[in-house]
């Protein structure tokens, strides 16, 4: 038996970080029915197991990166920015208000990119530094 088998959750909650991934699993009354910790090796297979549903993840440097990762295994998902979690806080912020977040109606979302979209955007960037550099070497 798998240690940490999936559930079958409404919506899964991801808060990314270093080393520790944590998941938490959400019914569709929003109830928790799981709680688990990875590690980062460890946690496309959790969800290459899972049934596809909707997985919420705070926005971060990774979550681009995960966000396609999850989408190979046809899970729905929406990438939220922490400006935004923020209101649903009641005490602390952590996954589970994460999870929450996701299942709102009103909520903006962060578009998830593709690899070539970041390198156009790196490329812009190069560009604006460059720009700026010229216009303090000139005055």
């Amino acid at each position: 038996m798998i240690r940490n088998a999936p559930k079958e959750a409404a919506v899964f909650g991801v808060d990314l970080g270093q080393n520790l991934f944590h998941v938490v699993g959400l019914d569709e009354r929003g109830s928790v029915i799981q709680r688990a910790k990875f590690r980062r090796d460890t946690v496309p297979a959790f969800f290459q197991r899972a049934s596809p549903t909707l997985v919420g993840v705070e926005a971060c440097p990774g979550s681009q990166w995960f966000a396609r990762k999850l989408q190979l295994y046809r899970h729905e998902v929406r990438i939220v920015p922490a400006q935004f979690v923020k209101p649903f806080v009641k005490s602390q912020k952590n996954d589970t208000i994460d999870a929450e977040a996701v299942t709102r109606p009103t909520m903006r979302f962060t578009q998830v990119r593709t690899v070539e979209q970041i390198d156009v955007q790196a490329l812009h960037r190069m560009r604006d530094q460059l720009v700026s550099s010229r216009t303090r070497l000139i005055n």
